[in-house]
């Protein structure tokens, strides 16, 4: 297996993940619906707000995010209120920032922690550890190397972002980040934050994935994933742990309910005859199809083909090579 610096090793797990989330996010449809439909854009991204700051104690509700976001009245804390109007404006700013510049990240801190922390956009100037309780589990670097390792880390990513996968390189970011621990508070937010800013900036559809709903369910794995990172010296199982994450968001998103119904809406009129079709016979077979349609042989076995990747349709087979497989709607 290859070594690297930051230190971590590329395993046949991250490989295969890799491949998976490839995979994935090149159905055509995925990507249609969230360029096409703001309102999936605008639902996707207030979850990922909602969950970032869960993860740190923000007390609101999913839905007096959304409505804080939309300029209703909301009663709460001041500062859980504040926090989500700075997450907002972060996160809109998103496609304007340099992923690869540390000014513009210290530029985005400073947002997120804007009237929260008096050193917002500023790095540490003093000492950093997490505790649980009155035990210390992790000491961050002294503040005086700060300067030296986020440079250090920012000079590194832009010698590789050519080379290394963007998948894998933002989750050595976001490790990294998190061990560097740069600012005083905040640090948390802006790593989920940046490894989203950089995913974006390869494939635009990574702005509006909630990959922070994901590991907001997931929490304790995150966490562990990170300590056990830290006792180790190096970010395998954090980017491992990541990947998993990215590729279960995509799963969610594709099979949700609202990315199918607006998937009905960008079929062609042959995939609109042929769902028709199996739905009107509840169980068909291929040669049945093609003779109810009238949709030519191998244009309609294509389509078939594109419904069961996308999971629009399931086929039923007495033996995995059955040439008469039956199919149906998913459930």
């Amino acid at each position: 297996m290859e070594k690297n610096y930051p230190p971590y090793t590329i395993t046949n797990k991250m490989l295969n993940y890799i491949s998976d989330i490839m995979k994935k996010i090149g159905e055509a449809n995925f990507f249609e619906n969230l360029n096409k439909y703001p309102e999936l854009r605008r639902k996707s991204r207030i979850r990922s707000i909602h969950s970032s700051l869960a993860i740190e104690n923000n007390q609101l509700s999913l839905f007096q995010v959304e409505d804080v976001i939309n300029g209703k009245p909301v009663i709460g804390e001041q500062k859980d209120i504040q926090e989500v109007k700075n997450a907002y404006e972060a996160y809109e700013q998103i496609e304007k920032v340099n992923p690869y510049s540390v000014e513009d990240l210290k530029k985005i801190h400073g947002v997120l922690t804007f009237l929260i922390e008096k050193d917002a956009g500023k790095f540490r100037n003093h000492g950093e550890g997490v505790f649980d309780g009155d035990i210390q589990i992790f000491m961050a670097p002294p503040h005086t190397m700060v300067p030296e390792l986020m440079d250090n880390l920012f000079n590194w990513m832009n010698e590789v972002k050519d080379t290394i996968n963007p998948l894998i390189l933002s989750s050595i970011f976001h490790y990294e980040f998190v061990f560097i621990h740069p600012f005083h508070d905040g640090n948390g937010r802006t790593a989920r934050l940046w490894q989203t800013a950089i995913l974006s900036h390869w494939e635009k559809v990574f702005a509006y994935l909630p990959i922070e709903s994901m590991i907001k369910k997931n929490q304790e794995e995150y966490y562990t994933a990170i300590q056990n990172c830290n006792n180790l010296g190096e970010s395998t199982e954090f980017i491992e742990f990541m990947l998993k994450i990215i590729d279960d968001t995509i799963d969610e998103m594709m099979n949700s309910k609202e990315m199918k119904d607006k998937s009905q809406l960008l079929l062609s009129e042959n995939e609109i005859k042929i769902i028709e079709c199996i739905k009107k016979n509840v169980l068909i077979g291929a040669k049945e199809i093609i003779e109810e349609t009238n949709i030519a042989d191998r244009t309609a076995r294509r389509i078939l083909k594109k419904l069961l990747d996308n999971n629009t349709i399931e086929a039923v087979s007495t033996s995995e090579n059955d040439p008469n497989k039956k199919y149906k709607m998913t459930d």
